[in-house]
This record gives structure tokens, sequence and C-alpha cells, in this order.
């Protein structure tokens, strides 16, 4: 097995991009209560916090805070991947298979990691998930998004409502 280059980091909070192996796929967003169900059966199994997140069809953007002396983000993405082919498994509407390592195909295999270096890296990064609905072209104003802690972001009066809303988009220097 290939052992990747990872930062890893006790107690850090991580840019993570979880992407479905089909790109033009909508399972996320018509899954996406079963993709809250993994995430929270990964938390409770593997305590984190996830301070920013955005669903969008196809791939998930997220900041995860890990507990002070652990590093291991990597068993949790696995964990919610499982979780949720689990959720989704023998559902009409979704035809999983599995290969000759009895891997489902609806994940891509590996993720996008960042270790958030300092506090100007971590607003770049939740500016970069809340901004990503408009990014894609999916919405007009990233209020509209219903599936982004954006919304909670703004309840909690960190972000107001028309946050980069208008007809040019912020430009925001993270992510992928």
């Amino acid at each position: 097995m290939v052992n990747y280059r990872r930062a890893r980091v006790a107690g850090a909070c991580y840019f993570l991009t979880l992407t479905l192996q089909d790109r033009s796929s909508d399972l996320l967003v018509r899954h996406r209560l079963e993709l809250g169900r993994a995430l929270r059966h990964m938390q409770q199994h593997k305590p984190c916090r996830l301070p920013a997140i955005v669903l969008l069809p196809d791939h998930v953007h997220l900041l995860m805070s890990l507990p002070e002396g652990d590093a291991d983000y990597s068993s949790r993405i696995r964990l919610c991947k499982a979780s949720f082919v689990r959720e989704i498994r023998g559902r009409d509407d979704v035809d999983i298979r599995l290969n000759a390592k009895g891997e489902a195909n609806v994940w891509q295999r590996r993720f996008w990691e960042h270790l958030i270096r300092d506090e100007q890296d971590f607003a770049a990064h939740v500016d970069y998930i809340h901004i990503n609905p408009l990014k894609h072209g999916l919405v007009e104003r990233v209020q509209d998004w219903r599936f982004s802690s954006f919304h909670s972001y703004v309840r909690s009066g960190l972000l107001p409502a028309h946050w980069s809303g208008g007809a040019e988009p912020a430009v925001v220097h993270a992510g992928e």
C-alpha cells in the first residue's frame, strides 16, 4: 500500500474535500440526510468538530477540527464514506457495485487535505467553503444554497446574510 505524504498534526484543523467517483452525479444533495447521518455517526465514534461545511452535488468541502492529541482525520473520512455507502445501499436510485477489493463505486478513493496553519488560513477556507456553490454556478447568491454552514454563520452573527451575494463573487484564495 502506498504511504501518502500528508500533514499530521494532533489537535489541528484540516480542510478536506471528499468527491464522488461520478462527477456528474447529484447523489450527495439527493441523499443529504443520509450523508448527515454518516457525519453524525463518524462524530459519535471518532469525535471531532466540523466548523464549516458545504454539500455540493458531487463533492463536499469541510473543516475538521481534531481533539487534542489526535491527528487521525483519515480514519474519520473512511468511517464517514463507509457509513454513507451503508446508508444508501439498496436504494432504487443508486447502483452500488463493488470492485474486486470490495470497494463501492461511490467515492473517489482518496481525498484532498490541507492543514490549516493560522486564523487567516482558517478564515480563507471558511470563505472558500461558503462561496463554493456560487463558484460552481449553482446559485446567484451564497444565501440561496441550502446545504451549507453559511446559514449557521449568519444566525450566529459571524456573517451577514448578503455576504458575497451580489453580482461579483468574492475572490477567495483557498481550496482545492
